[in-house]
């Protein structure tokens, strides 16, 4: 699909899941010893794009996976996610938590978005945020490209909104996972890299 910016006061930065439980070093995966060197390079990658949408007037937000805790403080965790990720437990994405929340390197963001599941749009209020501020169209990155990026992108595509990958901008903890779901999402998406987006942005 053609990839196009055209007013980056109505485009927004989505940067899925780039928070500190799943890249800090201290954080809940590393801990888990789930850690990928693709996904450790996101954020100085996608912080050029972030900086020039920025400068223009353009929107940051941040979709940040919760794990809401229940009464004694054990998280309500989906089956699915329980049994691939047994080491998961109190405290790990947290609401308000330092692990829930973006990276430094990326912060502030305009938007905050608790999520619950791979989709920033399930059961949030992105979309309604969305219409508020009058973002039409969505640069997605962040991880993982087969997990949130890929679910959130499609919600997105069902919604009209003009949505484009940054390709160099999301990763997986396998390499073939993000190079069989990029090239799938191209049905639904625009896609460009960090370094093309940064350059339409200036142009603007």
């Amino acid at each position: 699909m053609h990839a196009a910016i055209s007013n980056p006061r109505a485009t927004g930065l989505l940067i899925i899941d780039l928070t500190h439980d799943f890249l800090h070093p201290d954080g809940a995966y590393a801990r888990g010893g789930q850690s990928s060197p693709d996904i450790a390079a996101l954020p100085e990658r996608v912080l050029p794009v972030a900086e020039a949408l920025r400068a223009k007037g353009g929107w940051i937000i941040s979709a940040e996976f919760t794990l809401v805790p229940g009464k004694d403080g054990e998280p309500f965790i989906s089956p699915h996610l329980k049994a691939i990720r047994p080491f998961l437990g109190k405290g790990d994405f947290a609401p308000g938590s330092r692990g829930q929340a973006l990276v430094e390197l990326l912060q502030p963001a305009d938007i905050r978005i608790e999520k619950v599941a791979y989709s920033a749009f399930y059961m949030t209020r992105l979309e309604w945020v969305l219409r508020k501020a009058g973002i039409d169209t969505l640069l997605v990155c962040g991880i993982v490209t087969n997990g949130g990026v890929a679910s959130t992108v499609r919600d997105a595509h069902l919604r009209d909104l003009n949505t484009i990958v940054l390709a160099d901008g999301c990763a997986a903890f396998r390499r073939e996972a993000h190079d069989t779901t990029i090239a799938d999402l191209r049905t639904v998406a625009g896609q460009m890299s960090c370094a093309e987006a940064v350059r339409l942005i200036g142009e603007l």
